[in-house]
């Protein structure tokens, strides 16, 4: 099983950026696909972004696309998502979540429903 622990939200104006982390523990890290997933007040949660075990290939949602890299330190335990050109709509609370494969990162197959998330809130 992989504890992680989500951190780097806050309140940023439109068009600022935010980094967040996402440190795991227990199994071996490396061995996962690793996602970001987020939740708005009132709605499911969605796939963000998601990076495979050796971080090489990285798939995007439409909506962030272009905005958002993932990314990851092996060595680290440790997965980022650095957001630029935050909008209002881009408010929500973000998970990471592992996955045997980056197919079902994306598909939202995952190994529990990660960590306790960290809030993110874009002001207009």
């Amino acid at each position: 099983q992989v504890q992680l622990v989500e951190s780097g939200g806050g309140l940023v104006q439109a068009g600022g950026s935010l980094r967040l982390s996402c440190a795991a523990s227990g199994r071996t890290f490396s061995n996962y696909a690793m996602g970001w997933f987020r939740q708005a007040p009132g709605k499911e949660r969605e796939f963000v972004a998601a990076i495979n075990w050796g971080g090489g290939i990285t798939k995007y949602s439409d909506s962030v696309k272009g905005r958002f890299i993932i990314s990851r330190d092996n060595a680290k335990n440790t997965v980022y998502l650095q957001m630029n050109s935050l909008k209002p709509e881009d408010t929500a609370v973000y998970y990471c979540a592992a996955a045997a494969t980056l197919a079902k990162a994306v598909a939202g197959t995952l190994f529990g429903s990660g960590g306790q998330g960290t809030q993110v809130t874009v002001s207009s």
